[in-house]
């Protein structure tokens, strides 16, 4: 089920900060819940995307794109992830979230977010392909950032963005299974 009341409550917290410009970052903090956990009592990684979400959301509602959404009637929506998984998160350990946008090509917005337990170490990272779509698909992100009212060269994405981005677009789509009577790679 989705944390809903987790969002109203990030959403107010959110609502009483400073706005941020489109490449700042947001930190959120975070309890890990008798419903956040897994069969092993950590942290399930389909509970540490949603979170992830929550802290994309708020990103989005302090650099204004929900607004832009409103009223452009525009939605977001995520084309691609990557996940690290480092350390354990367990039963009500706090931790801060971190949500940042690192840039952005002629289709699509990258975003970086981690999550820190308190002791400083990174228990989780993940790279989100993010675009923005309407009726007719997707919203080149120089359109976006004119709505933004933000100006400005797009920020040279980091290494490691451009080498993910590389890899993925060997990956073959849609998926081709090995077929396992004759070896044979099929759709």
């Amino acid at each position: 089920m989705y944390p809903v009341l987790r969002m109203v409550k990030d959403l107010c917290l959110a609502s009483r900060q400073p706005q941020l410009n489109l490449l700042e970052e947001h930190r959120s903090f975070h309890i890990c819940w008798p419903w956040d956990l897994d069969i092993w009592l950590e942290l399930n990684n389909g509970r540490t995307m949603t979170l992830f979400d929550l802290g994309r959301t708020m990103l989005s509602w302090r650099v204004g794109l929900i607004r832009v959404l409103r009223q452009k009637r525009w939605s977001v929506t995520v084309a691609g992830s990557s996940v690290r998984f480092r350390k354990r998160i367990r039963l009500f350990e706090r931790i801060e979230m971190r949500s940042v946008c690192v840039g952005w090509d002629d289709k699509f917005i990258y975003l970086e977010q981690s999550m820190w337990k308190a002791n400083g170490d990174c228990a989780n990272h993940a790279l989100l392909r993010t675009a923005v779509t309407d009726a007719h698909g997707i919203v080149a992100p120089s359109k976006l950032l004119a709505a933004l009212g933000a100006t400005g060269p797009a920020p040279e994405l980091p290494d490691w963005v451009k080498a993910w981005c590389a890899a993925d677009h060997l990956r073959p789509w849609p998926p081709q299974r090995q077929d396992a009577q004759d070896g044979v790679a099929s759709p």
